[in-house]
């Protein structure tokens, strides 16, 4: 259940990243709701994950998460540049967080 924890807050890192974006620097007060409400439930998730996976683990993985998640999310609904370097690096991050994962 606690990986289960760590996805969902991984996920909802990726919600308040984009929502922040979409903020305008905190002048746009949905957006800033959505960041914050998704900032609280993703830390107490994570929090919930770490009463049982590693530290380093879990923020591993949790920051990798919403790292590539919101690289995607930067492509896909802002047209950020998807270069063979910038693909590559994401590629990366993945592997880190499947290794992590095989080694808990």
């Amino acid at each position: 259940m606690a990986w289960l924890y760590l996805f969902l807050a991984g996920l909802l890192e990726i919600v308040w990243a984009t929502a922040m974006k979409q903020s305008a620097g905190f002048t746009r007060i949905w957006p800033t709701g959505i960041m914050v409400v998704g900032m609280i439930a993703s830390f107490w998730l994570l929090a919930v994950a770490m009463r049982t996976l590693p530290l380093g683990t879990s923020y591993t993985v949790w920051v990798g998460i919403g790292a590539v998640g919101a690289f995607l999310v930067g492509i896909v609904l802002f047209g950020e540049p998807a270069t063979a370097t910038r693909l590559l690096a994401a590629g990366l991050i993945v592997a880190g967080i499947v290794t992590m994962k095989l080694a808990s």
